[in-house]
């Protein structure tokens, strides 16, 4: 007859597995669950924060080797759960939409980034990864997310409430599937601010890991109407190498800042092109400027994402990168950035972020 296995000595076994982004041990986060002992069997669920997790494997294997080296212990089963938690925002009176945990902006300081593509992408990738994720095209005057996603919808109703287009796992609203594909949208602040009010309070959103906002491109109207009205986990700013383009960013920050929406993190976003025939790894615009920019801001960087030919042809024909072809490099930079992301909430939802109050006139 085998000793029997006592259920502190598993959990004080599994103290030595951190949480790298929480820097705290997975016992005292509370990720246990589900602890059964069986004689030497032991079995547990370690519930991560995101689905999106970039070191799940690792945790796991660290999990399963410190169990196993408990006296008594014949075998190791381990689950990997996830349940997002809500990151932690300043509310300034903001109501929360109801069921949507995460409200993630991604801005930039001006146009022709990629910033469509790149939030396209990266929600789809958390998708992927077993996320509920929702995606509000934000940019009023040129709203370009259904072109990326293929989608010709004409929004309806359930009677109450306007229900999202579904694609590719992702659920969607857009300015452009209430305008005609060629008329030019001419408005004005109020009337955006009450556009947006209702994609967020009028759509039948259900439950969400993260909604996924489009931004306009620059520091206006839009960003300033978010602010005030919804509490935003934080933004994500998507800048390219050129100077101009990181002198553009800075200010995106800035105008976050002011806000009170803590930046997630810098993409860098065409930052380098790999030649598809030889393989060879261009920085055409420079290298490092991101990353430098986002050290100077003291914002995490996210990520390089390449100059990639499929990436716009599938922005343009509406298969994006993440479901034309998911295994490719690009893509797992795309997939690398998402988790980074995702992570950085889960840290908001930890720590009650320190932003300054004083509001730059």
């Amino acid at each position: 007859m085998g000793m029997n296995v006592e259920q502190a000595a598993v959990l004080d076994a599994l103290r030595v597995v951190r949480d790298p982004d929480l820097g705290r041990d997975i016992v005292s986060l509370g990720f246990i669950k589900d602890l059964t002992i069986d004689g030497g069997r032991v079995a547990f669920t370690i519930e991560l924060t995101t689905p999106a997790c970039p070191v799940k494997d690792q945790m796991r294997d660290e999990a399963r080797a410190a169990v196993s080296a408990v006296p008594g212990v014949s075998r190791v089963d381990v689950t990997l759960g996830a349940r997002v938690r809500e990151a932690v925002t300043p509310d300034g009176g903001r109501q929360a939409i109801p069921g949507v945990k995460n409200i993630i902006a991604v801005g930039a300081g001006k146009g022709g980034v990629g910033k469509t593509t790149v939030s396209v992408n990266l929600a789809i990738a958390l998708a992927k990864c077993g996320s509920r994720v929702g995606l509000i095209d934000g940019d009023i005057y040129g709203p370009n997310v259904p072109i990326m996603l293929g989608l010709k919808t004409q929004l309806f109703t359930d009677g109450e409430k306007i229900v999202p287009a579904e694609k590719y796992g992702l659920h969607v609203v857009s300015m452009g599937f209430l305008t005609e594909d060629d008329a030019p949208v001419i408005w004005r602040g109020p009337m955006l601010h009450s556009a947006l009010q209702q994609f967020f309070r009028e759509v039948r959103w259900g439950a969400l890991d993260y909604l996924i906002i489009d931004m306009p491109p620059g520091t206006g109207d839009v960003a300033l109407s978010l602010g005030q009205s919804v509490p935003v986990a934080g933004a994500i700013v998507v800048t390219t190498p050129q100077q101009v383009s990181l002198a553009d960013s800075r200010r995106a920050v800035a105008m976050y800042q002011k806000l009170k929406i803590p930046t997630l993190g810098i993409i860098e976003n065409m930052s380098y092109f790999d030649c598809p025939s030889c393989h060879h790894h261009a920085d055409i615009f420079g290298h490092g400027g991101g990353e430098q920019m986002a050290a100077d801001v003291n914002v995490p960087f996210l990520g390089r994402l390449p100059i990639y030919q499929p990436i716009r042809e599938g922005s343009d024909s509406g298969v994006p990168l993440m479901i034309a072809e998911p295994d490719s490099p690009a893509a797992a930079q795309f997939v690398a950035a998402a988790e980074r992301m995702a992570a950085q909430v889960s840290i908001a939802s930890y720590t009650r972020p320190t932003i300054p109050l004083t509001v730059v006139r």
